[in-house]
């Protein structure tokens, strides 16, 4: 290819990154419906048309920061051989990849508070991202805890467990402004968020250890009430 060429396939890909970009901060601040792609375009200061070039249409590029792993950053299972991982580098994987992305600062602000747009203004897209990743990621969690268990199906227990390892790092996106409020300090920066993820997995481990604990003395338990 020519330097010509080149250079329109990169004037393309910043175009299209421009108007990803615009889309989110105002799909975001205003929601879908409230956000028109005249909007957008102006605001990535390129034409109407280029949307539909690109993104075939506006709910194309809706779709699109939801599916893009730079505005939609997220964990995923199929990138590990469960087989060559103990749980504890599977939990820091999921965890990781739940705060590094507050590393981008406003953009994972923004990203956070679109899919809060999605839950409570449904276009569809919040039911495809729990089909599509949250519940793969659930499973494949589900499936680690219940090997290293040592049990052949999951029970309620390991459900919550593994939810409850997710949520302590989803907690950071929800309250971010809590945090923000009460100890900026501790997300202030990669190294505190670095350390935040440290803490995390410490924590997720001690709750894999209760759960391990209890499992062993439920029976010693049961025999003690039958006696």
């Amino acid at each position: 290819m020519n330097e010509a060429g080149k250079s329109l396939r990169t004037d393309g890909e910043h175009a299209r990154r421009r108007l990803l970009s615009a889309a989110l901060v105002l799909f975001a601040r205003h929601g879908y419906a409230q956000t028109s792609v005249r909007a957008i375009a102006d605001a990535a200061q390129t034409n109407v048309a280029s949307i539909s070039y690109y993104f075939g249409d506006k709910q194309g590029l809706y779709r699109a920061i939801f599916d893009d792993p730079e505005f939609n950053p997220r964990f995923d299972p199929h990138s590990l051989d469960p087989a060559l991982l103990d749980l504890t580098e599977i939990i820091s994987s999921l965890l990781r990849g739940l705060v590094e992305p507050l590393k981008s600062g406003e953009q994972a602000l923004l990203c956070m508070k679109l899919h809060f747009r999605e839950m409570f203004e449904p276009t569809g897209m919040w039911e495809a991202e729990i089909e599509s990743h949250i519940k793969p990621e659930h499973a494949f969690l589900v499936a680690a805890l219940r090997r290293h268990f040592g049990v052949d199906e999951a029970d309620d227990e390991i459900h919550r467990l593994a939810l409850e390892i997710s949520g302590m790092a989803i907690m950071i996106h929800v309250g971010h402004e809590v945090i923000q409020a009460v100890r900026p300090g501790l997300i202030a920066s990669p190294q505190a968020l670095d350390v935040y993820h440290e803490r995390l997995l410490a924590y997720a481990l001690a709750l894999v250890d209760y759960e391990q604990g209890r499992r062993r003395s439920r029976p010693a338990r049961s025999e003690a009430l039958s006696s």
